[in-house]
């Protein structure tokens, strides 16, 4: 089993991000309450179902949404929890497909639901490539000759990472939940897999609940409370 080694003597933090950090930054999300995401059913363009019905659909779609990402730039959330690396072993577990985390210079990123920058094999589904922003087509093929799909985990697929994902949060000594509502399985049980004696912290405006004593509720958008409450962390934590 893999060993999450840590830097000697820095505190493990762990973010737990969703898609309220990348709504602003310009991205549309998938929205529960009406069931649409950029005017398309979740059903017709994010299932294996859709996948098989329409793959054209399913490879617009996320074209689509891919363009958006390269469009978008990183928010003063983003760039905050880069500062973070300075004095704390920093791991962000992401619900998010967009690579904004990254693009803002984090180190340690784990994607739970995978990366729109990628595409993979639909015969081998560890045949994974980086299409480098580039449109996946009908007939772009893997290396075995099968279409590619979008590098994604859709509704009703399994979350594999799940089980790397779990073992870092059970180390870390501050959890930073953001944008998220924790509404969304199997993710939103991770929190419960933190030490008991872990700070959690979570950057919300809609201020979703956790079952867990030592929770501090910071109701504002990820972009104005990340910067502050990472400020403070620098200041008081380490």
């Amino acid at each position: 089993m893999h060993q999450h080694t840590r830097p000697s003597n820095k505190l493990r933090l762990v973010v737990l991000s969703g898609a309220g950090m990348s709504a602003e930054s310009g991205l549309q999300t998938f929205r529960a309450s009406d069931g649409l995401w950029e005017e398309h059913r979740v059903e017709d363009v994010a299932t294996p179902e859709a996948w098989a019905r329409d793959p054209e659909l399913v490879l617009r779609f996320y074209n689509e949404r891919r363009q958006g990402v390269l469009a978008a730039e990183p928010n003063a959330g983003h760039l905050a929890l880069v500062e973070l690396e300075k004095k704390f072993d920093v791991h962000i577990i992401t619900q998010n497909i967009d690579n904004l985390h990254e693009r803002a210079g984090s180190q340690q990123v784990l994607h739970l639901h995978g990366k729109i920058m990628e595409s993979r094999s639909t015969a081998d589904e560890l045949l994974v490539y980086d299409n480098h922003g580039e449109d996946i087509q009908m007939g772009d093929t893997c290396e075995l000759g099968s279409q590619l799909r979008p590098n994604i985990v859709w509704f009703g697929e399994a979350v594999p990472l799940m089980e790397q994902a779990a073992p870092i949060v059970a180390e870390a000594d501050v959890v930073m939940v953001v944008g998220t509502s924790l509404v969304v399985y199997p993710a939103a049980g991770l929190v419960q897999y933190a030490p008991a004696n872990a700070k959690i912290f979570v950057v919300d405006p809609g201020s979703p609940k956790i079952n867990r004593p030592d929770v501090e509720v910071i109701a504002e958008k990820a972009t104005l409370g990340i910067p502050r409450l990472v400020e403070r962390l620098l200041r008081t934590l380490t």
